[in-house]
C-alpha cells in the first residue's frame, strides 16, 4: 500500500485492505464484540497526496474496504501516504498524529471511539499481516518502502527546522533557548518588583502608625 500508489489502482488497495482485515478479524474471537459494535459503520479515508478514496465498513461481523459508496460515511479520515505510514507501520498513537493534525479526523464521535477499541484490541501489525497474507516479498517491500518514507519526512522536518533556526540567527531574531533565558530574567525581575513593593508597603504602614502615635500625643 506504501509502494507508489499511484502506480496501484485503488481497487487492488481495496483487495490487499479487505485480505489483511479479514485475515486478522476472522483469526481472533475476541475481537467479535467490537466487531459487532461497528455494524453498519462506514468510514471514508483520503489519501491527500494521492488523492485516493477508500470506504472502510462492516457488515455481519467483517470489515469490507471498497473504492466507492453510496450512501453517507459516519467518519471521515484523511492524511498524507506518510501520515497513514506513521500510524499503521512506525506505530504512532493515532490520538497524537491527529492532536498534530498529521491526520485528520471528523464525524460521528461514537463511531470513532468504537473504531479505536476495536484495533487497539486487534494490535495490527501490518508488516506481519501482509507478508502471512501476499508473501515475504510483497510484505517486506511494502513495509521497507513505509520506512523510508517516514524517515523521508522526519529528514525534511528536521532540515526545515535547522534552516528556521539558521534564518532567525541571521535576522537576529530569538530562539527557543534565548527566549527561555529572556523570560527569566523577566520572572526574576518581576519577583524583585514585588518584593520591593511588599517593603514599600510594610514603609508606608510603619510611616502611618509613627504619625498616628505623634497626632496622639
Amino acid at each position: 500500500m506504501f509502494l507508489p500508489l499511484r502506480l496501484i489502482p485503488v481497487p487492488v488497495q481495496c483487495v490487499v485492505m479487505t485480505t489483511v482485515l479479514e485475515l486478522v478479524f476472522s483469526r481472533d474471537a475476541s475481537l467479535k464484540p467490537y466487531l459487532a459494535d461497528l455494524e453498519g459503520r462506514v468510514f471514508r479515508i483520503h489519501v491527500s497526496d494521492t488523492n485516493a478514496i477508500m470506504f472502510l465498513g462492516f457488515s455481519r461481523g467483517k470489515a469490507w474496504v471498497h473504492s466507492t459508496y453510496d450512501g453517507e460515511p459516519d467518519v471521515r479520515l484523511a492524511g498524507t501516504t506518510a501520515g497513514f505510514a506513521r500510524m499503521c507501520f512506525a506505530h504512532e498513537d493515532p490520538d497524537e498524529l491527529v492532536f498534530q493534525q498529521v491526520l485528520k479526523l471528523s464525524g460521528d464521535s461514537d463511531a470513532m471511539l468504537r473504531f479505536k477499541k476495536l484495533f487497539a484490541a486487534a494490535d495490527l501489525d501490518w508488516e506481519r499481516e501482509l507478508r502471512a497474507s501476499f508473501g515475504d516479498f510483497f510484505g517486506t517491500r511494502v513495509a521497507k518502502a513505509a520506512h523510508a518514507l517516514v524517515a523521508a519526512e522526519q529528514r525534511l522536518a528536521d532540515s526545515t527546522k535547522q534552516m528556521l533556526q539558521n534564518n532567525l540567527h541571521q535576522m537576529d531574531i530569538p530562539d527557543a533557548e534565548r527566549l527561555q533565558q529572556w523570560q527569566a530574567g523577566v520572572e526574576h525581575f518581576s519577583h524583585q518588583i514585588s518584593k520591593l513593593k511588599g517593603r514599600v508597603t510594610r514603609a508606608e504602614h510603619r510611616f502611618e502608625h509613627i504619625c498616628e502615635e505623634k497626632s496622639e500625643a
